[in-house]
């Protein structure tokens, strides 16, 4: 705790010769594989690899194909340094296939080393760290990919104003996200850089996601919706990151990062693994493509919303393109399928029951007669509604939300996303869980200011095609039965959101309706309270 607050505090950047010193002391404790390169391997591998000093007929590794290239405040020698440490990082650790912030890291870290075999071995360290539930430095195209999901899955849920305003303006959300690492590492001042590596090397990879999204923050207080339009996003925060200091000092940037209450490093482990999953599900795989370069993932298929060929009677491919980004990560991926609507299928429960059941999740889309649009995020199949017989129970998970499309844009999570101090968590020695598949609980940080302990679930998943449910109801000792009333349905009609009203109620004929503030998703009336249905639709994923 002490360390932590130091480096918070920024306590060794006032001497070099302390900061060399604090960061070889922490690499040389880090969990690491028992056979990691040190400093004797560095120099036996230089010498027989370069022979004389010159690099320049050595080329990069292949995983560096396409990265940047930073170097601070590195003189010649010592981009020459940088150089040889990063072909021998290729050299002797085979099984990296893409790494783009590596060469970030081994520039910083040359700048407080002894020499280059120093920094080649607590970067070899870092590289070969073992430690639980903790990644320093991602080593394949999936793992940067899900990482950045991760990121997308943190901004959208921490960040909403921002997230808003980069869904509305940018066509790609993901491909802003894909650069957070390269802000952190790339983008900002050296003098802000070396901050973020301090709390970075006692706290790894998590701290990075808070700092990505403090920033973030940040940027969506110093801009506006109108200033934007027509505006390059990806650039403009780029830009922005590089001018960090006319904006807010390095000290007040880490003491927003950190008063953000983020899930614990296990937690966010997990969730970086269902990303994976669901990378992996569609054809991502650990190794790059044969001319060494990343296949363009994101740009051919994480654009799920394809301006050209979506069509609904009730949305627009830019308005589904909002709704889209505010689907978790994973299941964005997926390009959204119609599985039924009331203008093909008629107005019948029956047959909307029959068209969803077996896709897990859907979104449902209203239009009423006097031309508002809303709907639901669901995150549970509609046949769930059968487990608990003749009773019309409620089911689904926290990751469900309602929203509205027009004539405002707005979105209602679970109301224990924002306030999580609600909920306690179920001791571990009380969860039940329907599969002995590990589950990990999301809730506040261990180093959060809060003294909540609530948690959140993550199970991994029990059948293919399912992707990881998360926020399951069974891990919490909720303060009533209203605080979890997802869906619901039966003969009568469907019901989303309860406790004090119904967020969204629709008869048998799917025709009528009724919308209420409801304690579930703390909502105000989506539309005109009661309403007739002009059209319905319910999306899958594909």
């Amino acid at each position: 705790k002490e360390l932590k607050k130091l480096a918070r505090e920024g306590y060794w950047a006032a001497s070099r010769a302390l900061r060399a010193q604090v960061y070889h002391q922490l690499i040389q404790q880090v969990a690491c594989r028992l056979v990691t390169p040190d400093a004797l391997v560095y120099r036996d591998v230089a010498s027989r690899l370069f022979g004389m000093p010159s690099v320049s007929s050595h080329p990069l590794p292949e995983f560096l194909e396409g990265c940047s290239m930073p170097t601070y405040c590195l003189n010649l020698e010592g981009v020459t340094a940088l150089k040889k440490i990063l072909i021998c990082v290729g050299n002797l650790f085979p099984d990296i296939t893409y790494s783009p912030i590596l060469p970030s890291l081994v520039a910083l870290l040359l700048h407080y080393s002894e020499d280059e075999a120093q920094c080649f071995e607590n970067i070899s360290r870092l590289i070969a760290s073992n430690a639980p539930h903790t990644s320093y430095i991602d080593q394949s195209f999936l793992a940067h990919q899900a990482s950045c999901m991760t990121f997308g899955d943190l901004a959208n849920k921490h960040c909403p104003a921002a997230h808003k305003l980069i869904a509305s303006t940018s066509e790609n959300v993901f491909e802003v996200y894909s650069e957070w690492l390269s802000w952190l590492f790339h983008d900002l001042p050296f003098n802000y850089a070396i901050r973020v590596f301090d709390v970075y090397l006692l706290e790894g990879q998590k701290v990075l996601y808070r700092i990505a999204l403090a920033l973030l923050k940040q940027y969506r207080l110093s801009t506006t919706s109108a200033e934007l339009e027509g505006t390059d996003i990806k650039a403009d925060l780029q830009a922005f990151v590089q001018n960090i200091a006319e904006h807010v000092t390095v000290d007040k940037l880490l003491e927003r990062a950190f008063g953000i209450r983020l899930f614990s490093r296990k937690e966010i482990w997990l969730l970086q693994m269902a990303n994976r999953k669901a990378l992996m599900e569609r054809g991502i795989t650990m190794v790059q493509s044969s001319n060494g370069r990343p296949p363009s993932c994101r740009q051919s298929f994480h654009l799920a919303v394809d301006m050209q060929n979506f069509s609904s009677s009730i949305v627009t491919a830019q308005e589904m393109r909002v709704v889209w980004s505010w689907i978790p990560e994973r299941f964005s991926l997926f390009p959204p399928l119609l599985l039924f609507s009331t203008s093909e299928d008629g107005c019948s429960l029956q047959r909307f029951y029959t068209c969803c059941e077996g896709y897990e999740p859907t979104v449902l889309l209203i239009k009423t007669t006097e031309g508002e649009v809303c709907g639901a995020f669901l995150s549970s199949d509609w046949s769930e509604r059968k487990k608990n017989g003749a009773t019309s129970g409620f089911f689904g998970t926290g990751e469900c939300f309602v929203f509205t499309v027009h004539p405002e844009t707005e979105r209602y999570e679970w109301v224990f996303i924002k306030k999580p101090e609600l909920a306690k968590a179920v001791p571990r020695s009380r969860q039940r869980s329907p599969s002995p598949s590990p589950a990990s609980l999301l809730g506040s940080s261990p180093d959060s200011h809060s003294t909540s302990s609530s948690r959140l679930t993550v199970p991994t998943p029990q059948r293919k095609g399912r992707l990881s449910p998360f926020l399951a109801i069974r891990h919490f000792l909720l303060p009533s039965k209203t605080a979890s009333m997802f869906m619901s349905g039966s003969r009568e009609g469907i019901i989303i959101g309860g406790g004090g009203g119904q967020a969204l109620s629709l008869d048998a004929n799917l025709l009528w309706g009724r919308t209420e503030h409801c304690e579930t998703f703390d909502n105000p009336p989506l539309c005109q309270e009661n309403f007739k249905v002009q059209l319905l639709e319910v999306w899958g994923f594909q």
